[in-house]
């Protein structure tokens, strides 16, 4: 559905993207994360046919956004990081006009409008002047306005950019009903807890180059040389950590300051090194209550992966 190729943007000496190859599948919510100035809203901007290449180029349902910039704009649909309105529209005469804008018929119109202001909570709004909502509700209008052509192709450029909590759980909630509605979307973000429960695939992106790329498990597998073991501990704490200790694939020991019968293992060895340290520990008379292991969340991802790259 969406397939880039060696994509490069320059402004002069400063290379805002660097050879940026990647493909998304048709159905696929696709996270592109990272800090302010990586590249995110760069290459968005050349998917929506807004800003041309120095170098390489994007597919967009098979069509150039290059050579075939019309085509590509029948098919998706496109939110950026700093949207407009025109607030002298009421709500329903802002999608309309964008309707007309795509040529839908006037009896099409009457029928979909209604049902995106549903699909975006906003069907209370359908009278309101559009400088009268708030800032969650303008972001869930251009995400209806985006909508109004039924595009296979969503491009979201921080969608949740600004939005107090409840309006963020909105979002999400709009999202979720999109992707289940077999929709490709591409959303950008540098707050992570935004992707983590809608994506599908991540891609991490620092100083114009993509440094990561795959599925949230996949990324964390790819760079984990160490996972963290929780271990609870009934009794005889000391005797635990000098048997840990002694374990040459436990790098580091720490015991929790809460509870004094957690251990927190940073752990090197593979998955059946790790059931074998388990049945030693209690071949031994380690009297282990629990053993598990520590979830990486796409906080902890992204923290790893651009350590090195400020």
């Amino acid at each position: 559905m969406i397939e880039i190729i060696n994509l490069t943007k320059r402004y002069g000496s400063f290379t805002a993207l660097e050879n940026l190859n990647l493909t998304i599948d048709k159905g696929t919510v696709f996270g592109f994360v990272g800090p302010n100035g990586a590249g995110k809203s760069t290459t968005f901007s050349i998917l929506a046919t807004l800003l041309a290449p120095t170098k390489g180029t994007a597919y967009v349902n098979g069509f150039d956004v290059t050579k075939n910039p019309k085509q590509v704009r029948k098919h998706i649909g496109y939110v950026p990081d700093f949207f407009g309105v025109y607030d002298q529209f009421k709500v329903h005469e802002y999608l309309d006009f964008y309707g007309a804008s795509y040529s839908i018929p006037t009896s099409e119109r009457k029928t979909i409008i209604p049902q995106l202001l549903e699909l975006v909570n906003l069907t209370e709004k359908t009278d309101a002047y559009v400088d009268l909502l708030s800032r969650g509700m303008k972001q869930r209008l251009c995400l209806a306005r985006a909508l109004i052509h039924d595009p296979e192709v969503l491009i979201l450029d921080e969608p949740a950019s600004g939005l107090d909590p409840r309006a963020r759980v909105e979002m999400r909630g709009i999202l979720r009903e999109l992707k289940n509605m077999d929709k490709t979307i591409i959303i950008s973000s540098h707050i992570l807890p935004e992707l983590s429960e809608i994506c599908d695939e991540l891609g991490v992106i620092e100083n114009g180059k993509l440094i990561a790329n795959g599925n949230v498990n996949q990324i964390e597998h790819q760079l984990q040389a160490q996972k963290i073991l929780m271990v609870t501990v009934k009794e005889n704490i000391e005797q635990a950590i000098a048997f840990f200790e002694d374990d040459s694939n436990v790098l580091e020991i720490d015991q929790d300051q809460q509870n004094q019968q957690l251990l927190k293992l940073s752990y090197q060895g593979s998955d059946d090194q790790q059931v074998e340290l388990l049945k030693k520990a209690i071949g031994v008379g380690i009297p282990i209550l629990t053993l598990g292991q520590k979830q990486t969340n796409l906080e902890d991802i992204f923290m790893e992966i651009t350590k090195g790259d400020e």
